[in-house]
């Protein structure tokens, strides 16, 4: 499939996905443990992560611009990297979205879907792992239905949570910023799908 050197595009894939397990983390950490004067001093903890990830991923396009002959083509390689990359910057999206409406504490529906979260981005990283051998790995396929699964749970978890925030909640300002939490803590799952979907179209292309 790919000569030595070329595994580094799947190792790059991987590093970009440890960035979105580490902000996942600090995510649920934050969550978890949330301080309301510590907001601002998370987020750019945050936004480093993120940075990073931006950083690996722009040494990775730069490597690209100057290869001949790659694993796979050239725009699944760009697919793959941006599809991991949004991951991370949805979840950073999540913590700017609880600064910008002003979220003074947490809602327990909340803390469900990033513990979601956390176990997507964990399943894919594993999936990412295995997909220099896609043609051979079992696990990948596992990883697939799994992220799958994961996500189809935060839809769960969203409709649940919004139909709480608008049925409980009285404080208008308050259901305003929770909507927009709950949206981004779910679209944090659909990217990771995202990301299971360029892994099946890669498998499909080239199987």
């Amino acid at each position: 499939m790919a000569r030595k050197n070329d595994v580094n595009y799947f190792n790059t894939f991987v590093e970009l996905a440890e960035y979105s397990c580490r902000a996942a983390e600090l995510l649920n950490k934050i969550l978890n443990n949330f301080k309301e004067d510590e907001l601002q001093e998370k987020m750019k903890e945050m936004h480093e992560i993120e940075h990073a990830g931006d950083e690996a991923r722009h040494i990775m396009i730069r490597k690209l611009a100057k290869e001949f002959i790659t694993p796979i083509e050239r725009e699944d390689i760009m697919a793959m990297a941006d599809s991991i990359d949004n991951v991370t910057d949805t979840i950073e999206d999540v913590l700017l979205r609880m600064y910008m409406f002003n979220i003074t504490s947490v809602r327990d529906y909340a803390l469900k879907m990033t513990e979601v979260v956390v176990k997507c981005c964990n399943a894919m990283k594993i999936a990412l792992s295995e997909f220099y051998n896609f043609r051979k790995s079992q696990k990948l396929h596992e990883m697939l239905v799994e992220i799958n699964y994961l996500e189809e749970e935060g839809d769960r978890l969203f409709v649940e949570a919004t139909r709480d925030l608008y049925v409980n909640c009285k404080d208008s300002m308050e259901v305003i910023g929770w909507d927009q939490v709950y949206h981004y803590l779910e679209r944090c799952c659909d990217a990771c799908e995202d990301v299971s979907n360029v892994i099946e179209n890669v498998v499909m292309k080239n199987s």
